[in-house]
């Protein structure tokens, strides 16, 4: 009993539960419950730049001495982008066609924190929206230099391994650091649930519940579509793959951590005919590049986030969010707090909404339990299909392993 009452799930449901009685039946002191989220969105608005350049940096560094050639680390890359734009434009096509936050009640005027870039930008040319973000955007500034630092890093030999060393180093403090300030996300997610349905009702649970049925269904979708085509072509079945890590996925689902699994996943995927240091080049380095389901929720958040204020999703500012999304994208990692820090960098970048919108799904985070899976068979397909590609999958192994 006592452990359960630890978990997050259990602390977040309870946070969100009291949130939403003190705002049906004190409105007025739930209103000022907004603090404690406005506090949690502040702290992780800090450290998003920190965060994004020590991860990307470091990811970056240790690209190198893991490919056997040139032309497995150029498909590689190939095909982690083109798995982040075919992820987002799913996320994209299933928010636009459910539609979860348009019926999103209005609040009284002055209720919800305003944007001025709402009112005063003018998205007409995709290139001017990225020329303007990069000069009024820390986050563009610090994507760019983490871009450069690692892949300088990873070049310099010998000579840089002293640096590569702390970077990595740094990794394990930033780390601890977003489990510490994600502890408080209960108290976040009370102060959120409370203040929101102070100011729009019990009806505002409904566009949330829409939210989390969207990330799940563009999951789905993605799943089964987009990851069974490829593994297809490989000459493998979803299913059968699913059968044979179904102990790792239960795992990711119950801890809601997709690196838990990853030393299982790497000795599976080994067992089953990868060659060994393609499938560790795969999974490790996709752990910061192949989110596929980061991306889904990414994206799902950022429209249904548009949608609760109205704005009017031209088809240049759904390009915009794409592109963007893309590129924030990069910063995405399986650790707890990561999504909520992709996903202020990218509303930072975009400056069409205000950062404190995202409060609202705090208290809904830890049902996104999709997320983690479908980044898990998201690497593991990209190591059964470059395997496969580069003729480095052993097919006796794997129809064993399989049956």
């Amino acid at each position: 009993m006592f452990r359960v009452a630890r978990s997050g799930l259990t602390q977040l449901m309870l946070a969100v539960l009291l949130g939403s009685f003190l705002g049906v039946y004190k409105p007025s002191l739930a209103i000022e419950m907004k603090a404690f989220s406005d506090l949690f969105i502040a702290a992780v608005r800090l450290i998003t730049p920190i965060v994004m350049f020590v991860l990307i940096a470091s990811s970056v560094a240790g690209l190198r001495g893991y490919s056997a050639s040139l032309r497995l680390s150029l498909t590689t890359l190939g095909y982690w982008q083109l798995m982040s734009l075919l992820s987002l434009v799913c996320g994209l096509s299933v928010a636009l066609l459910l539609r979860p936050g348009a019926d999103m009640p209005m609040a009284d005027e002055g209720s919800l924190p305003t944007a001025t870039a709402i009112d005063s930008v003018s998205i007409t040319q995709i290139p001017n929206l990225l020329a303007a973000a990069f000069g009024h955007s820390i986050i563009f500034k610090v994507l760019l230099a983490a871009l450069v630092v690692g892949l300088a890093l990873g070049l310099s030999g010998d000579k840089g391994f002293r640096l590569r060393q702390a970077l990595d180093d740094s990794v394990g403090l930033v780390f601890r650091l977003m489990q510490f300030i994600i502890r408080f996300a209960p108290l976040a997610a009370f102060g959120a649930i409370a203040f929101t349905i102070s100011v729009y009702g019990t009806a505002a649970t409904i566009p949330l519940a829409k939210f989390v049925a969207t990330a799940y269904a563009a999951s789905l979708v993605y799943v089964l579509v987009v990851l069974a085509l490829a593994l297809k072509f490989s000459g493998v079945s979803m299913w059968r793959l699913v059968g044979y890590i179904k102990e790792e996925l239960f795992l990711v689902a119950s801890t809601g951590s997709s690196v838990a699994a990853l030393p299982r996943l790497i000795d599976k995927l080994e067992a089953a005919g990868c060659n060994s240091k393609l499938a560790r080049l795969t999974l490790t380095t996709g752990y910061s590049f192949n989110l596929n389901g980061s991306n889904i929720y990414l994206i799902v958040a950022v429209i249904f986030l548009a949608q609760i204020v109205h704005i009017e999703l031209s088809w240049q500012l759904l390009l915009s969010i794409l592109l963007v999304s893309l590129l924030t994208s990069i910063s995405a990692t399986s650790v707890a707090g990561s999504a909520f820090i992709t996903l202020t960098a990218t509303l930072s970048v975009l400056q069409i909404l205000p950062l404190e919108s995202i409060g609202i799904l705090i208290g809904v985070e830890r049902m996104m339990k999709c997320r983690s899976l479908t980044n898990v068979l998201g690497n593991c397909v990209a190591c059964l299909a470059i395997a496969s590609w580069h003729n480095e999958l052993d097919r006796q192994k794997l129809a064993q392993v399989l049956s």
